[in-house]
């Protein structure tokens, strides 16, 4: 069955997706492109109405520009000369405390950044992206039905599963029978729960409003620019419980905006706490702003917890996969939330295309978990460890205080020419350098690493060392399970330039090599017809099918002219050889049927 078709009142299609978001609508983009199609469900009533997610950062791009929606998502969103600083202010129109450089705009780390990817980071509320890639799968064939629930699963053969689902317009339920199943339905995920998959829960941090507004700041950020301003006034006596301290983000420049408020550091305010008339969220948004001729219009208002879980595994081990909020649960800090869901997608839709058409056996989908788990891991943590990074400037201006007196004397140490004084501006300098590995977290961004029935390491020794600030660092390798570095090539004749991270990728194995690699292009090519496999084969170097204009792939690739990096549909390498071998075609088949579980 690869089309939906109705029968004895159960519609029947190959692959059901519950959720619309980034994670469920990324999946069925992905898998379209593979020619794959089903029905993508969503209780919503459409796509998302508040722009919770929003930095869009290389990776996930990197993801998109595979299926050619890189530059439609770049039209969309807010260019990244926007997105240059992070503030701390006493109000958006009043004193600045701090700012640092943001999302590869430090001249420090500039360069790493360029060298990383092809693609640079936007902000894309997420208002924007649903569309987009809802957009693209319904015209890529998807069904897509929104006010439509989840309600339960069962199993009337290993490999059939049948969805209960309720249609919220009309009150009826009716079943959906599918061979596969993707539970993307965000942090409260029924399908989660229906299959009892284990979360590893640490305690909280408490709950955060956020108010959604329009407000015409344009003449204030000429100087002020930057997507993200830390708003604090440590004097300030009377203030509404959830609404201490106030992080402004850019949702639109510069007429758009998301205060996320927050209570005192350590109080542990209930949910009706955090709850106010829209007058009262409105006069806060006032106060932040700190310009009363500025009119407000109040768009939205919501609480939400902040989390620090993660599942314990993405599956059942068979034929339903759960990913994205459903499984990895955090704050927003180093913007990896939705841009995780994408390559969730992204490393999942390819397995799944290969499973189904019979290039992969059905031990591929196993890699799933093994692979994305622990990226989750990290990213909850990362996520978390981000907050918490903010207490020591918190602390040094005397926001953990709740002695006033105490607060006065603290600030006043910041005015004092003497060594108190120096101590403590060196420690509030101390406390905002801390903070910039979130917005220069380009290692939690693009380190990840695989170890998986997927990725073949018999051969390959041991592993590169992780660089010492795993955060900051992008590590350069083809050591397989790594992301294939990306390096600008040309042809011999320039024209326009391109990335090794475009030849890879397309659904699609790619062979890269140099002078002396013929014999693997060759061998490459046999064993991709034995296997029914596609694989493409290119050579970079002098007179290559690309020329390595910068030199930059001689010194990124680690393996000789005459070796070779075998690269996954997802750009992540499967294998490397460092030179030409005695019967390639016997080594690249086993390479091959491993990887693929055939």
């Amino acid at each position: 069955m690869t089309q939906t078709e109705k029968h004895d009142n159960i519609l029947q299609t190959d692959l059901l997706i519950v959720g619309a978001g980034p994670a469920g609508a990324a999946l069925a983009c992905f898998l379209a492109a593979h020619g794959r199609t089903g029905i993508l469900i969503a209780a919503a009533p459409g796509t998302a109405d508040t722009p919770r997610a929003h930095i869009t950062n290389m990776a996930a791009l990197e993801c998109l520009r595979d299926i050619e929606l890189e530059q439609e998502c770049r039209n969309a969103g807010t260019d990244s000369k926007h997105m240059e600083h992070t503030r701390w202010c006493r109000s958006m129109a009043g004193e600045e405390f701090a700012r640092v450089w943001s999302w590869g705009h430090d001249p420090k780390h500039k360069g790493a950044y360029e060298a990383a990817s092809p693609c640079d980071h936007i902000d894309l509320p997420q208002t924007l992206l649903e569309p987009i890639l809802v957009k693209r799968a319904t015209h890529a064939g998807w069904t897509v039905r929104f006010n439509t629930r989840y309600v339960r699963l069962s199993r009337p053969s290993p490999d059939v599963i049948l969805s209960e689902v309720l249609d919220e317009l009309t009150g009826q339920t009716y079943f959906i029978q599918s061979r596969y199943l993707f539970g993307c339905d965000g942090a409260r995920s029924q399908v989660v729960r229906e299959l009892q998959l284990p979360l590893i829960k640490k305690p909280g941090q408490g709950l955060a409003l956020n108010v959604f507004a329009r407000a015409d700041l344009s003449h204030l950020m000429e100087n002020r620019s930057g997507n993200l301003h830390w708003v604090i006034n440590p004097e300030e006596e009377e203030y509404p419980a959830w609404g201490k301290e106030c992080i402004v983000r850019m949702v639109r420049a510069w007429d758009e905006w998301m205060f996320i408020f927050l209570p005192q550091p350590g109080t542990d305010l209930k949910a009706d706490d955090m709850s106010a008339t829209n007058e009262e969220y409105v006069a806060r948004v006032r106060k932040v702003i700190g310009d009363e001729n500025i009119k407000v219009t109040l768009l939205h208002a919501s609480k939400w917890w902040i989390n620090e879980v993660v599942a314990e595994r993405y599956s059942d081990g068979g034929n339903v996969f759960c990913f994205g909020d459903a499984t990895h649960r955090h704050p927003p800090f180093n913007g990896l939330g939705s841009n995780t869901c994408i390559q969730d997608a992204f490393n999942l839709a390819w397995k799944v295309d290969y499973v189904m058409s019979g290039k992969a056996g059905k031990q591929l989908l196993d890699s799933f978990d093994k692979e994305r788990q622990p990226v989750g891991v990290d990213i909850v943590t990362r996520a978390n460890q981000g907050l918490r990074d903010h207490f020591g400037w918190q602390k040094t201006l005397g926001l953990l205080e709740d002695d006033k007196e105490k607060v006065a004397e603290i600030l006043a140490e910041f005015e004092d020419p003497g060594e108190k004084g120096r101590l403590r501006r060196k420690a509030f300098r101390d406390g905002i350098e801390n903070t910039t590995t979130e917005f220069h977290g380009l290692g939690i961004e693009m380190n990840q690493k695989y170890v998986s029935n997927a990725v073949y390491l018999a051969d390959q020794g041991e592993a590169p060392p992780a660089p010492k600030d795993a955060v900051r660092t992008l590590q350069v390798t083809t050591y397989p399970g790594r992301r294939l570095p990306h390096a600008w090539l040309n042809t011999r004749v320039p024209g326009k330039k391109m990335s090794t991270i475009d030849l890879a990728g397309h659904r699609r194995f790619c062979l890269l090599t140099g002078p002396g690699g013929q014999a693997w292009k060759d061998a490459v090519k046999a064993v991709g017809e034995k296997l029914g496999v596609e694989v493409v084969a290119y050579s970079i170097g002098w007179k290559q099918d690309y020329e390595d204009v910068y030199f930059d792939w001689a010194e990124k690739r680690e393996v000789e002219d005459d070796g070779c990096v075998l690269v996954r549909p997802d750009r992540f390498v499967a294998w490397r050889s460092r030179s030409v071998i005695e019967k390639p075609e016997v080594k690249l088949e086993e390479v091959l049927r491993n990887v693929l579980s055939l």
